[in-house]
């Protein structure tokens, strides 16, 4: 329903960096347009109150929309920038150019002996009103800009994330440090003797880990039963043991919300103390979990499952390459545990796929870097069988710890968090249709809803095509984000009722709450009616802090992607046209999945015009076209790493 003239709604707005604005006033209506002098000064993703003016014309598309101007900003998404402090002589101006790529305007930066060509953290102070710019004050100095250091720590802080801990929590470190064996010790045996832990250090327990972990937080114990059944263990790191409300540590854990994992670095969540020692399940100690212990049947049925804090001595610490060496030549240490871990989770697998979750199953680009933070090599790391049963078995005991906790809080009338991803956005889904007919392929829409099954089923089709990557990226593009919250909506993805994060507490602040959950609900662990209430507010911090992970993890890869691909100008490269518009051909190498683009200006000695609707460029004169999933041939001309962007020229046959 189109707004009323003059009507004013508050909410977040989008902004691109060419410096126009949207604002979803309608999840059934098309977005307000906002253009660049009506911004009011807002910044991307701030919180702000617009009034609808009437309508406008689409400069692209000749068509009337919707048009808006911010008329108060509320809530600023951010105060502080980073960026490279430059010098604008025609203005007489030093001025910081942010990093961050939503944001459309530098900054002016005012102050004594600011160093120029340096990486800085700025203070937003104002935007005076008819002035062209912002403007902000030096914060922090992190370093020389295009230096490794420099540029990784600036990718970190620019979305909110520090290495270095406050004086608090250094100090409380500091007592981990001297006291935190005997508190563990303390733990086991005084846990054990009222009962409210069980021992499970005489049970063959072991964990898989990637080669180069250094924090621990899952192991699998394996025991045949007397009925033939098995009792398999999934046992999680007891952080909340350590961590406790009301201390420093806990309050920057919930302020950090996740660990950050870089190209060449992890931002820990947590203290060293705590993420590689104490509560890291390390091979040949005791430790102390949090477990979900299941008795299942030899079709890997649930007969019956048991949750709570438990004593766990880990046996073995493999890494996915020797878990899979063992069973792969079916000789090695815990082969006949390997054995029972990989029937049953093939099984558990092949359940959840027969409900319709879907398999994204696509490889992981890892850029492999040397000592002082040169990327080497680009690889492509397909998932193994030992990575599938680590995750099955995770999966299974997400699901069960939400449904059990589901079930208490409705009796107490309480709240848990969920970890839920809706279904796909009908919008998304008629245009991810429409895109797989123009490549060639069906998938069954009705009324803007699709099934899992169908998912898998065009998944299961592209699987070894030279599209393949390209359909998968799209089809997982067009989902809703899987996110935190208090209001449990199932899971599409994993076709789950229930499902929440109790499997990474060293690394997820959620997943620490869900074992202070579950304890309380299984041991009678204080768990306050104060931070019942908080629950909310921190679901909807630990899905944002999550979101700024996943985009400094994304930018460290594509920063170090194009360094390594800076020694290979002038070279030919096979690619994937991975997306069409009217400014050129988005380009896709097939052996790295570098990206860049071929602007329209170097495809050829003709006028392109695009075909929004088939994803295409046809040549006016030549009829020559370009369309989406098209193999070609390219050449990298420039990678220009301050924008961690390539250029590629396309050539011709």
């Amino acid at each position: 329903m189109q707004p009323t003239k003059d009507a004013v709604f508050e909410g977040p707005i989008t902004i691109i960096k060419t410096g126009k604005g949207f604002f979803t006033f309608d999840p059934d209506e098309e977005d307000l347009f906002i253009s660049g002098e009506n911004l009011g000064g807002a910044f991307p993703g701030d919180t702000v109150q617009v009034q609808f003016t009437g309508f406008d014309t689409d400069p692209r598309t000749g068509k009337k929309r919707g048009a808006g101007k911010v008329i108060e900003v509320l809530t600023r998404s951010r105060e502080t920038f980073v960026g490279t402090l430059i010098e604008n002589k025609e203005e007489n101006l030093i001025m910081m150019k942010p990093d961050w790529k939503k944001m459309y305007v530098p900054f002016v930066v005012k102050g004594e002996s600011l160093p120029l060509g340096q990486k800085v953290v700025i203070r937003f102070k104002g935007w005076n009103q008819h002035q062209p710019y912002p403007w902000g004050e030096l914060e922090e100095i992190i370093g020389p800009a295009g230096e490794h250091e420099t540029e990784m720590r600036a990718l970190a802080m620019s979305q909110g994330f520090r290495s270095d801990f406050p004086p608090g929590v250094m100090k409380e470190a500091a007592y981990l440090e001297a006291n935190g064996k005997q508190m563990l010790a303390d733990g086991a045996l005084e846990g054990i003797k009222a009962g409210t832990r069980k021992d499970f250090r005489g049970t063959p327990t072991f964990t898989i880990d990637p080669f180069d972990a250094k924090d621990f937080d899952d192991a699998l114990s394996v025991k045949t039963l007397p009925n033939g059944n098995y009792e398999i263990g999934v046992h999680i790191a007891d952080v909340s043991h350590f961590v406790r409300p009301g201390t420093a540590i806990d309050d920057e854990a919930r302020a950090r919300a996740t660990s950050v994992y870089l190209v060449d670095r992890t931002i820990p969540m947590l203290p060293h103390i705590l993420s590689t020692d104490l509560c890291s399940l390390n091979p040949n100690e005791d430790r102390l979990s949090m477990s979900a212990v299941f008795e299942l049947d030899s079709q890997a049925g649930i007969v019956s499952r048991w949750f709570g804090p438990t004593v766990i001595h880990s046996d073995k610490r493999f890494t996915y390459e020797n878990a899979q060496e063992v069973l792969t030549n079916q000789e090695g240490e815990m082969l006949e545990e390997l054995n029972i871990l990989k029937k049953l989770a093939d099984q558990i697998r092949a359940r959840r796929t027969s409900k319709g979750a879907i398999s994204f199953d696509t490889p992981e680009v890892k850029v492999l870097i040397d000592e002082t933070g040169k990327p080497t090599d680009i690889v492509l790391k397909n998932r193994i069988d030992t990575m599938l049963v680590i995750e099955d078995f995770m999966l299974l005991a997400n699901e069960a710890i939400a449904e059990f906790l589901s079930e208490e809080v409705k009796k107490k009338k309480e709240s848990s968090i969920y970890r839920v991803h809706d279904r796909p956005d009908a919008d998304r889904i008629e245009t991810l249709s429409a895109f797989l007919k123009v490549m060639g392929y069906e998938l069954p829409v009705l009324a803007g809803r699709v099934k899992g099954d169908d998912m898998n089923k065009l998944l299961a089709q592209v699987t070894g095509k030279p599209e393949e990557y390209l359909i998968k990226t799209a089809t997982l593009r067009s989902m809703a984000k899987a996110v935190y919250t208090t209001k449990n909506v199932g899971h599409f993805g994993l076709a789950f009722e229930f499902y929440t994060h109790f499997t990474s507490p060293i690394r997820r602040y959620p997943d620490l709450l869900i074992h202070r959950l579950t304890k309380h609900y299984t041991v009678n662990g204080e768990f306050t009616k104060a931070e019942q209430a908080e629950l909310d507010q921190l679901a909807t911090h630990s899905s944002e802090r999550e979101a700024a992970a996943v985009e400094a993890e994304r930018d460290s890869i594509k920063m170090k992607v194009v360094e390594f691909m800076s020694e290979h100008v002038g070279e030919e490269f096979d690619a994937v046209i991975s997306g069409v518009s009217d400014r050129g051909l988005f380009v896709e190498l097939k052996e790295t999945r570098a990206e860049g683009m071929i602007r329209v200006r170097e495809i050829g000695d003709d006028y392109f015009v695009y075909d929004e609707k088939r994803y295409r460029l046809i040549g006016e004169k030549t009829k020559v076209e370009y369309a989406l999933g098209d193999p070609i041939r390219v050449k990298l001309e420039a990678a220009r790493l301050p924008e961690r962007e390539l250029d590629f020229s396309l050539i011709k046959a």
